[in-house]
């Protein structure tokens, strides 16, 4: 048989092949199960040996190089097709973009990056600590010994282990902590905002077993309570994009401050929701509690290592959440965690949506 006929015949069909379709048709008609060039390898059974040795590799010869022209055949055409599709497809990139789903940044989130920017603004860093942490850092340190009745006051998660000190472990009640955590590592003087989740067993429409803080620490010499109302009142004007907040502070109680202050608000009922701004003595405006703060307590410092007689100190807290409430007017604290899509795509923000002091730290997406 002339094998070197048949190939040429075959490999000239083969690139003749207009399309997929006829280059499929020509590869079944050859390398098929009843293919003629698989019909010459099942001859090689009933061949001699010696028959076999000569006929084999020529047979084989042909099969690799049809085999290897339709491959080339078919990338062929597949690029062909392709550009040809390129060619005809167009955007008009003048047309608005398709609607589709998006996510959202949830309010919380979006929050704690208004905060950062806001005390980034003053001077403040943001300082980390454990979610997990033990009882010497959560109260000891903070004026809070095992007797100490503001313990009753902290509906506190206990684990069944204490660490290798033998200190019980709990989830932080309070970011409070990272303050005590950050004056022993870095010393003073110090400024900085400690944000995060904090754990106590409580539940209902302003309480959730978990929820988020944000307190604030300034350590150094010269401090005074006139220092501490400047900064509440700085930030709680730029948080709330107004000038006309007023605060009220009121004498309280905190171990780990002395003295100690609560800082009111004054706001409005306005359709149905409270808005801050004005004086809570003004016709029909009212005062509302914000943040908890005062002046660092002696045994605080002291416990951080530091002279309380050198440097001197204020702290503040207050619930993200709550501010995120009073600010874009939602109503149930447990709407925050329920992940309903619909309460996201209502209160939640763009990605593109960044805090700036500039451009407004907060717009609903």
């Amino acid at each position: 048989m002339d094998y070197a006929a048949t190939g040429q015949d075959a490999l000239s069909r083969i690139e003749g092949a207009g399309d997929l379709d006829t280059l499929e048709a020509l590869r079944v008609e050859f390398l098929g199960k009843q293919g003629s060039i698989s019909g010459l390898l099942k001859t090689l059974g009933k061949m001699s040996p010696d028959e076999r040795k000569e006929e084999g590799p020529k047979i084989h010869a042909l099969r690799e190089s049809v085999t290897g022209a339709i491959t080339a055949r078919k990338d062929a055409l597949e690029s062909a097709a392709l550009e040809a599709r390129l060619a005809a497809e167009t955007i008009d990139l003048s047309l608005p973009a398709p609607e589709t789903p998006r996510g959202s940044v949830h309010p919380i989130s979006q929050v704690m990056d208004e905060l950062a920017e806001v005390f980034a603004d003053l001077g403040f860093a943001v300082a980390t600590g454990p979610e997990i942490e033990d009882d010497w850092h959560n109260f000891t340190a903070l004026n809070m010994p095992e007797t100490h009745p503001a313990r009753a006051m902290h509906d506190t998660f206990y684990f069944p282990d204490r660490d290798e000190k033998g200190r019980e472990m709990l989830l932080r009640t309070h970011t409070s902590p990272v303050q005590i955590r950050a004056m022993i590592e870095k010393g003073a003087p110090i400024r900085i905002i400690a944000p995060g989740r904090v754990y106590r067993s409580d539940s209902d429409a302003t309480h959730t077993p978990m929820f988020h803080q944000v307190e604030g620490l300034v350590i150094d010499k010269g401090i005074h309570l006139g220092h501490l109302k400047w900064t509440l009142e700085t930030f709680l004007k730029a948080y709330f994009e107004r000038d006309d907040i007023v605060l009220r502070l009121r004498p309280s109680y905190f171990p780990f401050t002395e003295p100690s202050v609560e800082v009111d608000v004054g706001y409005s009922q306005e359709n149905g929701r409270r808005v801050v701004g004005g004086s809570g003595d003004a016709p029909g405006h009212a005062w509302m509690e914000v943040l908890g703060s005062g002046m660092v307590n002696r045994r605080v410092i002291e416990a951080a290592g530091l002279d309380p007689d050198e440097w001197q100190g204020f702290a503040f807290g207050t619930g993200v959440d709550r501010l995120a409430m009073l600010k874009y007017g939602m109503d149930d604290l447990r709407a925050f965690f329920d992940g309903d899509v619909r309460w996201l795509s209502h209160y939640g923000f763009s990605a593109m949506d960044v805090p700036t002091l500039s451009g407004g730290v907060g717009t609903p997406a």
